[in-house]
């Protein structure tokens, strides 16, 4: 299984950049894709998710200025970014999680990440 991001880069405060998390498909169903990210010398924190049900969730810090949202098709994830602050600058990754039918089992799987840089 693999997970790749792509889209980060830098951009001005209060731009917007959107980000791409593609996986591979599998047998087992897709359980969730969120984004975390991490500041060097920091936790990884969760920034937005979307479970295979369609609810998504997101970081108090990111609510009204991020969008989780999924293309089935494409068995890709996008995380929509607007308003961007200097302190939304960090690696970004993508983890998901599949579940196999039989067992419930969960596995995670992470991707390798994508730098975000907000600043003037």
């Amino acid at each position: 299984v693999y997970v790749e991001e792509s889209g980060g880069g830098k951009v001005q405060p209060g731009g917007s950049l959107r980000l791409s998390c593609v996986a591979s498909r599998t047998i087992f169903n897709t359980y969730a894709t969120e984004w975390y990210r991490q500041v060097p010398g920091t936790q990884r924190e969760l920034v937005a998710g979307i479970l295979a049900n369609g609810n998504t969730n997101y970081a108090d810090s990111v609510k009204g200025r991020f969008t989780i949202s999924r293309d089935n098709a494409e068995n890709t994830v996008y995380l929509q970014m607007n308003s961007l602050k200097p302190e939304d600058t960090a690696v970004y990754y993508c983890r998901v999680t599949l579940i196999a039918s039989m067992s419930s089992n969960k596995y995670d799987y992470w991707g390798q990440g994508t730098q975000v840089t907000v600043s003037s």
